[in-house]
């Protein structure tokens, strides 16, 4: 069996684990000397061959985004007239059944605000944003208090440390809405504007946050910085598998008897996962699961030994995504499943591009007439065609995320489908409304 390795978490259960005095017990803001202390050409070649991958969903190289930014070799800050650079952290953690970055900034967020500061030198940027999600009001205040500490103490402001690197950290909270955990609507929110996504190219690393160049990273992967840099890289490689190496949170959530994060190096099964997690709730078993939240395509019990990397799930015909293992057993619906986000992603669809604000629109309503007994066979044949049309032609991944659930729930499901066109949900008939009848289109 594969060991935990808690990292980021190992220590969450002590008392007041967000504070400063705690963090620095356990190695804090050492990495920020160490990095201070070298070349930031180096601290980005430091972390590109680490091979640490973004924690967000896609687990692009993060040092090798870094290494886009322009920079100027003869300083560590851009020349006059240069434009600036920006860092943006995207803690705008929104997904159904993601939950690995709230608890991470609630609990040690100074693994964040150092992991920010790390890579805004690597970076050279002066300015960085973590964009948090509005709602949770209080992972705003402990962040902000986390970051009046590193203000405080010498970690942020100017002349940090005596290297005579700059840096100010603002905290800024969004206003709820999940299409701007897309970087690209993140940045235009962050800038005032409505959230929507940009057409690229340019990419941000070229015109991102105020049209200069701009690093866009997710919450984990910032947090996970000072351990690599650290520890080192053979440390970081000697935990996950060669393409996908070192240590993430895995969450686990639903019909699991301990639900929770679970720190483990990259390719640990769900099996293993579930064995520290005390297995599906007691008396049930395993129908399905999402490797990385509601927008990855659904897996089955057939899946559970497979590796929990990149490579691994995507051979499965899935993706890692978020990492977020969302647990359904045998009592659950898969099509009131399904069809609960979809309803969740036609409502945060944007509606600038078609293929998402109109596709979204009918797949809801579908989803409605099958859970009400009013479905056809003809509907499921409708899921999928509309499902094809949104997949990969939407202007972002939010239409992706809609279509990947539904199709690969039909492939597993169909079944289940069909049972629908019956007189309704075999499971919860009278549950499961999803609008009112007048919401219909007829």
């Amino acid at each position: 069996m594969t060991a935990l390795t808690p990292v980021l978490s190992r220590f969450w259960d002590e008392e007041e684990p967000w504070s400063l005095e705690t963090y620095r017990r356990h190695d804090g803001y050492r990495a920020l000397d160490k990095a201070l202390a070298m070349p930031p050409d180096d601290v980005i070649a430091l972390v590109k061959d680490s091979g640490l991958r973004g924690r967000g969903g896609a687990g692009f190289p993060t040092g090798t985004k870094w290494s886009f930014i322009p920079q100027d070799p003869a300083g560590s800050t851009p020349p006059a007239g240069a434009k600036p650079h920006y860092l943006v952290v995207n803690a705008d953690e929104s997904e159904p059944g993601t939950c690995k970055d709230i608890p991470l900034m609630l609990t040690t967020p100074h693994f964040l605000v150092e992991g920010a500061i790390i890579a805004a030198y690597a970076i050279r940027a002066s300015h960085a944003f973590i964009y948090l999600r509005g709602e949770v009001i209080p992972v705003l205040r402990r962040l902000q208090a986390a970051v009046a500490e590193a203000y405080a103490a010498g970690y942020l402001g100017r002349d940090i440390g005596g290297s005579g690197f700059d840096l100010e950290l603002i905290v800024h909270a969004g206003a709820g809405a999940y299409i701007c955990g897309e970087e690209t609507a993140l940045l235009d929110s962050l800038e005032g504007r409505r959230g929507q996504p940009r057409l690229r190219p340019p990419f941000p690393a070229v015109a991102g946050l105020y049209a200069c160049p701009t690093v866009v990273n997710n919450v984990e992967s910032i947090a996970s910085v000072p351990p690599v840099v650290l520890g080192g890289v053979d440390w970081f490689k000697s935990m996950g598998s060669e393409k996908s190496p070192g240590f993430t949170l895995y969450s686990l959530s639903g019909h699991v008897t301990t639900p929770g994060q679970y720190e483990a190096p990259l390719g640990i099964t769900l099996r293993e996962l579930l064995s520290y997690a005390g297995g599906v709730r007691a008396g049930h078993e395993l129908k399905f699961w999402t490797p990385g939240g509601s927008s990855t395509p659904l897996l089955t019990a057939e899946h559970l030994d497979i590796p929990l990397d990149y490579e691994g799930v995507a051979g499965a015909g899935s993706m890692l995504g978020t990492k977020a293992l969302q647990i359904f057993d045998e009592t659950t619906c898969v099509v009131r499943a399904v069809a609960r986000w979809t309803d969740f992603y036609a409502h945060e669809s944007c509606g600038k591009c078609t293929p998402c604000r109109e596709g979204t629109y009918w797949l809801k309503q579908i989803y409605h007439r099958l859970e009400n007994g009013q479905g056809t066979a003809e509907d499921l044949g409708k899921l999928l065609d509309i499902s094809d049309i949104v997949l990969g032609k939407s202007f972002c991944a939010l239409g992706d995320g809609a279509a990947m659930p539904i199709q690969s729930s039909l492939k597993y499901f169909r079944a289940e489908y069909e049972a629908h066109l019956n007189g309704g949900c075999p499971f919860d008939p009278h549950a499961s409304m999803l609008v009112a009848p007048e919401e219909v289109d007829a």
